[in-house]
């Protein structure tokens, strides 16, 4: 197995970690942000920009890459990384989260999860072991246990049920991977303390390569979601990676960091991209706003991307409200790079015994 995490350097006034994956296809280095492919294709740029952007490692979605174009398809074309000429590392989330989401069009029971596609309306069935075959078709270089995403609210019982089987259907995902691929565990449990530490002591049982925490970002207010990453991550193994899935904004990002977290996607760069709500220094920018009409200044001054060092707000307004797709590929240039550009300030900071004030 082709998998190694290696712990360079503790933050001595808080959790943060500095670290560094290797992986079949690259090495990572960490706290890493994933940019979201889920369909095998970052929205809006080619892969070649999202690796000069700054980005190590993207993720792709087992549910969508299951129903079009079939794992199969993707198998017959070499593996995820040639059908989308991607050279570097690659996790796969199991699409838990993405059935979860389906609501009244799926159903759940111990043997996987029943539903219909949002594309067509066929029925499927998502088994843990088939969630694994899947993911290895793709050739990922990390896989996602099938997990049942616990929704918010949840009371003590409803969140102790789905936890269990999630424990359940870890261990089937472990048996079906033998020793092909790494494989994280996800650590569910709602927002109940009690239920996340025993979640976590199941999973300790099984030799998964990483740790998640899951059931985040589902609707809970900051502060519950904060009190669980910041009482759950300092637990998670200290010699493995650490995943804080669906998180978040920069500002979560940073906090949940300081707990001790290492790895972190989110669509939000991407899909505000495309809605022009852009990230910056100082906040953020709508950019169809009238008072950008004549603005020639960039999105942000302190900003190195291609966007920034090029176009003033007033022609990516000029963009978005004429719908040209230009507007869309240059603000994803923008907010990805803003992403990516704090979790480098952030690994410098740790580096250099300043985190997190000199970020």
């Amino acid at each position: 197995m082709n998998f190694n995490f290696e712990l360079i350097k503790r933050d001595e006034n808080s959790g943060a970690r500095l670290g560094r994956i290797r992986t079949a296809h690259g090495v990572v280095d960490t706290p890493a942000f994933m940019p979201v492919g889920t369909q095998g294709t970052v929205k809006a740029l080619t892969p070649d920009m999202v690796r000069e952007l700054g980005a190590q490692i993207i993720l792709s979605n087992t549910y969508h890459l299951f129903l079009r174009p079939g794992h199969g398809v993707v198998a017959a074309s070499g593996g995820l990384h040639k059908f989308m000429n991607w050279p570097g590392p690659i996790l796969t989330d199991s699409g838990g989260y993405q059935v979860f989401s389906l609501g009244a069009l799926r159903k759940i029971s111990e043997e996987g999860v029943l539903f219909q596609s949002h594309i067509d309306g066929a029925r499927h069935f998502l088994t843990p072991e088939l969630a694994v075959d899947i993911q290895l078709a793709l050739g990922a270089d990390i896989m996602m246990c099938l997990d049942e995403c616990t929704p918010y609210p949840a009371t003590f019982r409803e969140a102790e049920l789905s936890l269990e089987r999630t424990v359940r259907w870890a261990r089937r995902c472990d048996r079906r991977r033998g020793e092909s691929a790494p494989l994280f565990g996800i650590v569910q449990g709602g927002m109940h303390m009690e239920l996340r530490r025993r979640s976590l002591e199941a999973l300790l049982e099984i030799p998964f390569e990483g740790l998640a925490l899951g059931g985040l970002s589902v609707g809970e207010p900051k502060e519950e979601m904060m009190a669980v990453v910041g009482e759950t991550t300092p637990q998670l193994p200290e010699e493995r990676p650490r995943y804080i899935m669906g998180v978040g904004t920069p500002e979560d990002i940073v906090a949940c960091v300081a707990c001790g977290a290492d790895m972190f996607d989110c669509v939000m760069p991407t899909r505000n991209a495309r809605h022009g709500l852009l990230f910056t220094s100082a906040g953020k920018l709508v950019i169809k706003h009238a008072r950008h009409r004549e603005d020639q200044a960039p999105i942000d001054e302190l900003c190195d991307c291609y966007t920034c060092r090029n176009y003033s707000r007033a022609y990516l307004r000029h963009l978005f409200v004429s719908g040209e797709i230009l507007g869309m590929i240059l603000n994803t240039i923008h907010n990805l790079r803003h992403y990516l550009r704090l979790m480098e300030r952030i690994r410098e900071a740790i580096a250099a015994g300043r985190f997190p004030e000199g970020i």
